[in-house]
């Protein structure tokens, strides 16, 4: 796999990775897993929502009026 980035952005992922002492490839293997695990919870919050609020609607919005 080839990424290709700007200047700007190889300059500013060798900085971090170098502030963190990893290499540029552990660096964006991270933040691909970091960004992928944020992208499954909010997938799992927005199904858990789904089924909850529907329940407590009439209680929700008892609540928003008072």
């Amino acid at each position: 796999m080839t990424l290709r980035l700007t200047h700007e952005e190889n300059e500013r992922l060798s900085e971090l990775a170098a502030a963190e002492g990893r290499s540029k490839h552990e660096v964006m293997r991270l933040a691909l897993a970091d960004r992928w695990a944020r992208l499954h919870k909010e997938q799992q919050l927005a199904e858990i929502l789904g089924r909850v609020l529907p329940r407590y609607r009439r209680l929700l919005d008892k609540i928003g009026t008072a």
